[in-house]
């Protein structure tokens, strides 16, 4: 037990549903305790998600207690020990303390028990591994609250032992370095990641791509990547990061900050990889990402080059006919180089500005529709087939070049005068 409380500090442990379960999971001997995220955020002062709790009741007996004070209980990780009890609306992860007697990747064969010591020495990272009572009363039994004061990374006992438990925990240390962490990463814990990187391999694609995606998300994840490249952990997940270079993202969060951009991690994974639509297909493919980040990706890549000094009305055509997401990566990503190269170089700081311009035209610029259909085709006469076709994409050719003009009823008197050619 330490002298540290989050107690006043937490909001969440003054809900009244939470303090009835961990109550009535410790009666009668019992013991129940918040763990982990909700504890560690709290201490630092970040925001928190799911409160997990650990208790030493076995899962049947937390299924029991939970459904005689009308809470639902489901058990979602029952071989586990995971219990998920629905508490006032809000879903609670309930384990019992365990310890692993055999690991298999991302499963293990586990041992329930009720040492408290031995259940947070299963756990990753010393700052994961932190309870606190119904009373907020902090404990720490792995020097957590050191590292948390000093947000330092640091793998419970030998991180190579760790590691060895479950390989994702590698991806997992730099990303909560670029959340958490301060200074350099934990010495040891850097070495043990790059000693065991190739164990990332077996990992499947959606776990990394998690991952990745969380550590991309972090408000400057910048250092993270950049002791990923160091360690070797970034090329073997990322090759198409190689030789492309990872310096250009912290423009891109500096700009994100300065111009109010969200933090964007499919923007930010389009600035360490080289705008290559083959290599970018192949490694969304690998990563199984979802559709949309996939084609918004192969957009950017496919996307035309384009010059600062080009017009809005320029951009408004060349949007027209290639689609606006990839143009719109290409200018955000253009004006945070740009605006990088602008601390010492003037000229840059003329290109940031127009690049500025154009970004900022083509955020709100909607996309003109062309008013005329075939059917308004057939309707004066011109047979359905290609000619007809030919002629359309002709009238909104013009129409495009034109400045998307003129309007429908002199799109049709074009038509008109030139069906004789298309029929």
């Amino acid at each position: 037990m330490s002298d540290i409380s989050i107690a006043g500090r937490a909001e969440w442990l003054a809900d009244p549903s939470l303090q009835k379960l961990l109550a009535l999971l410790n009666e009668g001997g019992e013991e129940a305790r918040v763990a982990g995220g909700a504890v560690r955020n709290t201490l630092l002062g970040e925001p928190t998600g799911d409160i997990d709790i650990a208790t030493t009741t076995l899962p049947d007996e937390t299924i029991d207690r939970a459904e005689r004070a009308g809470f639902k209980a489901v058990p979602t990780g029952y071989e586990h020990g995971t219990v998920t009890v629905i508490a006032g609306g809000v879903p609670h992860e309930v384990t019992t303390l365990r310890a692993d007697v055999e690991t298999f990747g991302r499963k293990a064969r586990v041992r329930f028990g009720r040492d408290w010591r031995q259940d947070a020495e299963r756990r990753d990272f010393t700052m994961n591994a932190l309870y606190a009572d119904a009373d907020g009363r902090v404990i720490d039994l792995v020097g957590g609250l050191a590292d948390l004061e000093s947000r330092t990374i640091r793998f419970i006992g030998d991180a190579d032992a760790r590691i060895r438990e479950d390989y994702l925990r590698i991806l997992r240390f730099f990303r909560f370095f670029a959340h958490y962490g301060s200074g350099r990463p934990d010495a040891e814990g850097l070495k043990a990641c790059a000693r065991l990187k190739e164990g990332v391999d077996a990992l499947s694609a959606e776990r990394v791509w998690a991952e990745l995606k969380k550590l991309l998300s972090a408000p400057d994840p910048s250092r993270a990547l950049l002791w990923m490249r160091q360690s070797g952990v970034l090329t073997r997940i990322l090759p198409e990061s190689e030789k492309w270079g990872i310096d250009f993202i912290h423009g891109l969060v500096k700009s994100e900050g300065d111009l109010g951009w969200h933090s964007d991690p499919v923007l930010r994974l389009a600035s360490i990889i080289p705008p290559d639509p083959v290599r970018v297909t192949a490694m969304a493919q690998r990563l199984k990402l979802s559709n949309a980040d996939r084609d918004r990706l192969v957009a950017w890549a496919a996307a035309p080059q384009m010059k600062a000094e080009m017009s809005e009305s320029q951009l408004a055509r060349l949007a027209y006919r290639t689609g606006r997401e990839g143009l719109g990566d290409r200018l955000k990503l253009a004006l945070a180089a740009a605006r990088a190269r602008a601390v010492e170089d003037d000229a840059a700081l003329l290109e940031a500005g127009n690049w500025y311009r154009l970004q900022k035209f083509l955020d709100s610029w909607d996309m003109p529709k062309f008013p005329v259909a075939g059917a308004d085709l057939i309707a004066m006469g011109v047979p359905a087939g290609p000619k007809m076709g030919n002629l359309l994409r002709n009238l909104e050719e013009g129409w495009v070049d034109a400045g998307f003009a003129p309007d429908r009823d002199g799109l049709l008197a074009q038509a008109e005068s030139l069906k004789g050619d298309y029929v």
